[in-house]
C-alpha cells in the first residue's frame, strides 16, 4: 500500500481527491489535513510516500511546509492558482493539478505518480531547497513546533554547515538551506552578503571599521561585530552609497 496524505484547506476539494483515489486500491489515505501545520505534523508522524498538497492555506503555504521537511514525499499539487506551476516543478513535483480538475486529468497525474514513486529522492537530491523566493518571512522548525520569523526582524544570517543560523532579538534559529538560496530569496536593497558566511540586514549596521589586512568588521545596533571580506566591503560601499 502507498501511504498518502491530503493537505487542503477546502474540505470539498480534499473530499474530491479522496473520492478519486477510491479507484486506486494500492493507495491508502491515512490523513486529511486542512492546513500546513497539521500537514507537517501528519507527515512527520506517518511518513507517507505521496501527498496531495494545496498551495495557499492558512498560516503557512504548501511551499513553506515543504521547506520544513527533512525528507519530502512525492508531491502532487492541487491548487486554484496557476502562477505557482513553474515553482512547483522546480521543486520536483510529480504534477500540478489546477482546480477544478477532471477525473481524467487526475488519472494522468496518478499514472505519473505510480511510475515515479519508486524513485522518490531526498530533499537534498530533489532540489526542494530551491523553494526560496522573495518573501517577507521565514518559516523554521523549533523542536516540534513551527515559528514564522518576519525577515525585517533578522539582524544577520550565518552559514553553519548545511544550515543557516538566523539571528534575531528573540534568539537564534536554524533553517536547512544554503546561503546562496537564502541570498536569492532576500531583497538585495535590504540585505547584503558581506562574507562567505554572513548576510547582514543593512538597517542593523551602525558602522564599519578596519580589522585585519583587507578585511573589516560591521558594527550592528546590538553591539555585535560581523566579519566583512574585501568583496563584501565593496558590496556594502555600493549598496550604502559610501
Amino acid at each position: 500500500m502507498i501511504k498518502t496524505i491530503i493537505i487542503d484547506d477546502e474540505p470539498l476539494a480534499a473530499e474530491l481527491v479522496k473520492e478519486y483515489l477510491m479507484d486506486y486500491p494500492q493507495i491508502e489515505v491515512i490523513s486529511v489535513c486542512q492546513d500546513g501545520f497539521s500537514g507537517f505534523k501528519a507527515i512527520q508522524e506517518h511518513n507517507p510516500e505521496l501527498i496531495f498538497l494545496d498551495v495557499q492555506m492558512p498560516k503557512i503555504t504548501g511551499f513553506e511546509m515543504l521547506e520544513l521537511l527533512d525528507e519530502a514525499p512525492a508531491v502532487i499539487f492541487t491548487t486554484a492558482f496557476d502562477q505557482y506551476a513553474l515553482k512547483a516543478f522546480d521543486a520536483q513535483a510529480l504534477d500540478y493539478l489546477l482546480k477544478p480538475f477532471s477525473k481524467e486529468r487526475f488519472r494522468q497525474a496518478m499514472e505519473r505518480a505510480m511510475n515515479q514513486l519508486g524513485k522518490v529522492e531526498s530533499e537534498e537530491e530533489s532540489g526542494l531547497q530551491s523553494l526560496a523566493e522573495k518573501s517577507d518571512r521565514l518559516v523554521v522548525r523549533v523542536k516540534n513546533d513551527i515559528k514564522i520569523i518576519p525577515v525585517q526582524s533578522v539582524r544577520y544570517f550565518e552559514a553553519e554547515d548545511d544550515y543557516v543560523g538566523i539571528h534575531t532579538e528573540e534568539g537564534k534559529y536554524l533553517k536547512k538551506m544554503t546561503m546562496k538560496q537564502l541570498e536569492d530569496s532576500l531583497d538585495a536593497g535590504k540585505f547584503a552578503r558581506v562574507h562567505r558566511s554572513f548576510l547582514i540586514n543593512l538597517n542593523e549596521i551602525t558602522g564599519i571599521e578596519p580589522y585585519e589586512r583587507e578585511s573589516y568588521l560591521a558594527k550592528l545596533r546590538s553591539g555585535e561585530k560581523i566579519p566583512v571580506s574585501k568583496s563584501g566591503y565593496a558590496r556594502l560601499r555600493q549598496v550604502l552609497g559610501l
